[in-house]
């Protein structure tokens, strides 16, 4: 979608309207769907028909946020999770067999790393990282068995930015499907495909919600690929509730003023605290400081809401800088109208070791800033006192 329509086409995309004429598409809260007769049925299990069935196939709402979606990505096709982890794990799940092998960016989410260290080992599948600094190693670790290239852009929780040109380049020369988590950045700042992506990933409940309500996930991309995806999620159900669809889909029609907003005071933020005594670096995509600002600029059209930071003095000072918020939420989440601090190293990303953490530039004293739509003005004087406390 060019950029000229994106919000456009974020609140004008919808249902047909039933006969009730309703300006806004209703809530379908219903587990089935009924047939006009045997036949019917029959064409509609063999989906000779394309139709809703079973809520856990499909829903009119979760078609509804999917399409949108779709439209913002410049897509095929797609499909709607209960969470956003569902979301990476069933692409995985389905597109992989045993013995196939993944290369990922180091700096991913701790649940996503914990799949690839646990879980699907067991299964035979293995998982090399490439540090993130080193792009060059990328091609070293590809073997006959590689299928998937990952990685998130920017990156969770250190905000680096990954060239996804050169990804798309990489996946290409060695016909590997190409997956990119765009969570933090969301369609309306980047669009993964335009560089070679495959596969686009997201948590919906993130900025897609942009409001702390509800859980969701969705991966949207190659028509092929999306059909063994749904093909997997309709056996193993995890399906997003209508419900959740309902609000993620009304929430996409503010993603770009919301987005907009969060952008412009997280760069506020992160130039505050560029100079501030307390602080030892800060990283925001936008900052002219970014070790990658110039491959942000080219592939990102605003830097995201996250400020990660590291305050002086390491754990000891990170604990105590976030004992004295007061305003800002300690929570896990991000992308919440509301300001969230968080330490990674003692809680999203807890489960890697410290040899991890630090591989993965998570460092003791490092601390992530989801920056909400508060006045910008206090949210610098929250974290400013906290810093000074």
């Amino acid at each position: 979608m060019s950029e000229k329509n994106f919000e456009t086409g974020a609140i004008r995309k919808q249902l047909e309207r039933s006969q009730y004429q309703e300006h806004t598409t209703p809530l379908y809260v219903t587990s089935s769907f009924i047939f006009e007769d045997a036949e019917d049925m029959r064409a509609s299990f063999s989906e000779e028909k394309q139709r809703n069935i079973y809520s856990r196939f499909s829903n009119p709402n979760t078609s509804e946020f999917v399409d949108k979606v779709v439209q913002m990505e410049g897509a095929e096709d797609g499909y709607a999770f209960a969470t956003g982890m569902a979301a990476v794990f069933s692409t995985f799940a389905a597109l992989l067999n045993s013995g196939d092998h993944i290369v990922s960016a180091l700096s991913i989410f701790g649940s996503t790393h914990t799949l690839f260290t646990k879980y699907f080992p067991k299964w035979n599948i293995e998982t090399s990282y490439f540090d993130i600094h080193n792009l060059a190693e990328i091609e070293n670790l590809i073997k006959p068995s590689t299928k998937i290239l990952y990685a998130e852009s920017p990156t969770n929780p250190g905000v680096d930015i990954i060239d996804l040109e050169l990804l798309g380049a990489i996946a290409k020369k060695y016909n590997l499907l190409l997956v990119i988590d765009n969570c933090f950045a969301t369609p309306y700042i980047q669009q993964p495909i335009k560089f070679g992506a495959d596969l686009v990933i997201h948590s919906a409940t993130k900025l897609m919600d942009g409001q702390g309500r509800v859980l969701g996930g969705i991966v949207v991309g190659k028509s092929d690929l999306i059909k063994e995806i749904y093909l997997f999620s309709r056996n193993t159900g995890p399906a997003l509730s209508p419900f959740n669809a309902w609000i993620l889909s009304k929430s996409l029609e503010t993603l770009a003023v919301r987005v907009e907003k969060h952008c412009e005071n997280a760069l506020k933020l992160a130039e505050f605290l560029e100079n501030h005594s307390k602080i030892s670096t800060v990283k925001y995509p936008f900052l002219k400081s970014h070790p990658q600002f110039k491959i942000a600029q080219k592939q990102m059209k605003l830097g995201g809401n996250i400020v990660a930071v590291e305050v002086k003095g390491g754990l000891e000072k990170g604990k105590q800088f976030l004992n004295s918020i007061k305003m800002c939420s300690l929570s896990a989440n991000l992308g919440d109208t509301r300001t969230i601090v968080t330490h990674p190293a003692s809680t999203t990303h807890s489960k890697l070791s410290e040899e991890e953490q630090l591989a993965a530039g998570i460092t003791p004293g490092l601390v992530r800033i989801s920056v909400g739509l508060e006045h910008v003005n206090d949210i610098i004087k929250d974290i400013n006192q906290a810093l000074n406390s």
